[in-house]
């Protein structure tokens, strides 16, 4: 059983701690398992700790941030994503999270003392038997913000000392997690805006233009009918939010059945299956039979929303294309301008999917097309055997 130091928390603890947090954590790149050591490393110091918080805002698309509470006897700290809206409820405005990070200074509260309470937060902990409650702010580069705080169950709350100690840690804790936030952030924002497998390359440095490998993929290009119609007469707002709609319909399949979408064009998609995985042409089906079948649950709201998808195979350049500045991570090729093609074609043709006959060939899908016929399409050098796959909902393109 550790021995409650107390005011007794001496200047070699101190030393020790400030000097894990400055050269301990170089090789940790998660901020939950940091936040975990340190607290853990308090308690061996003889810091009563009895439950800890660290907040920070990453900004992801989904959410605005995390939560990590540690409590005692816990080897990792509990991590919460935080919605965007939490800043504007009650909880958050009379809170001691908003007061700290407004001032930017120490909010401290005893809390085994008559109530009520100024914050309902203080009340929560009094009744689970903690005893002092201290907040710091955590200031970071470019004015961003997060918060620290700690709770003690100790009879007299904490010390002049250990607060002295926490005082010290906040600078230290804030750059420790800066540069762990800003890898996050920059996780996120490729994951976000160029796909998890680009993103993945990108971060081990494949950023120089004209690099990249050829690959054989199955393709899939989708395009969102009468958009320019919509975008006419409809309020931004409600535009947008057709378009959001159609994108997540059609685009978690593709994902979900390990697909990559490459780039949203406008009101239209493009989405590659590398070879390399022998269900490549039977997961693409999948996904456009998923996304086929969610999609078709908008028509009844929005009964002028229709999309045509074009599916090929081939051999496409899968890499960095673009200007000095400004670079793209996308796939280009023969391939690609074909399936594109077979996209405008299902307006003409009127039959929601096409699909090559080299795809239908490789996917061994006969049973679920029918066979258009070849066509000549502008821009191919050769007429194209087309097929069109069969759907069991209602909507054409």
């Amino acid at each position: 059983m550790l021995k409650d130091m107390g005011s007794e928390l001496t200047s070699e603890f101190r030393k020790q701690i400030l000097h894990w947090l400055s050269a301990g954590v170089r090789y940790e790149p998660l901020a939950e398992k940091v936040f975990a050591e340190l607290c853990r490393r308090l308690v061996h110091c003889g810091v009563l700790l009895s439950r800890a918080t660290l907040h920070l805002r990453v900004h992801h698309p989904q959410w605005l941030g995390t939560r990590m509470t540690w409590n005692r006897g816990q080897s990792v700290a509990n991590v919460q994503t935080i919605a965007y809206d939490v800043e504007a409820t009650d909880a958050f405005l009379r809170s001691p999270f908003q007061l700290a990070i407004t001032s930017g200074m120490r909010v401290r509260q005893k809390l085994q003392i008559l109530g009520p309470h100024r914050f309902a937060v203080y009340e929560e902990l009094k009744q689970a038997g903690h005893s002092d409650y201290a907040a710091w702010p955590l200031d970071h580069t470019q004015g961003r913000r997060h918060l620290l705080t700690f709770a003690t169950d100790r009879r007299d709350g904490f010390s002049e000392q250990e607060l002295a100690l926490f005082d010290a840690l906040q600078p230290w804790l804030s750059l420790v997690t800066e540069v762990r936030v800003k890898s996050q952030l920059a996780r996120t924002l490729l994951d976000t805006y160029v796909g998890s497998h680009a993103s993945e390359k990108v971060l081990r440095g494949a950023t120089r233009r004209g690099t990249g490998a050829t690959i054989d993929a199955a393709i899939l290009v989708c395009d969102l009918r009468n958009f320019t119609r919509l975008s006419d007469r409809l309020p931004r707002d409600e535009l947008i939010g057709i378009l959001n709609s159609f994108f997540e319909a059609v685009g978690e399949p593709i994902e979900n059945h390990g697909g990559e979408i490459l780039k949203f064009i406008g009101d239209g998609l493009l989405a590659v299956f590398p070879m390399d995985d022998a269900d490549a042409c039977q997961n693409l089906i999948a996904a456009v039979r998923d996304g086929h079948e969610t999609a078709s649950r908008l028509w009844p709201v929005v009964e002028q929303v229709r999309f045509g998808m074009g599916v090929h195979l081939g051999e496409v350049v899968y890499g960095n294309i673009g200007s000095k500045r400004r670079l793209d991570f996308t796939v280009i090729g023969s391939a690609v301008n074909t399936t594109f093609k077979l996209e405008a074609l299902t307006k003409t043709l009127r039959y929601p999917v096409l699909l090559s006959g080299e795809f239908v060939e490789a996917a061994g899908c006969y049973d679920q097309t029918e066979r258009l016929g070849f066509h000549t399409i502008d821009g191919v050098a050769e007429a194209v055997d087309i097929h069109a796959l069969h759907l069991d909902i209602p909507g054409s393109a």
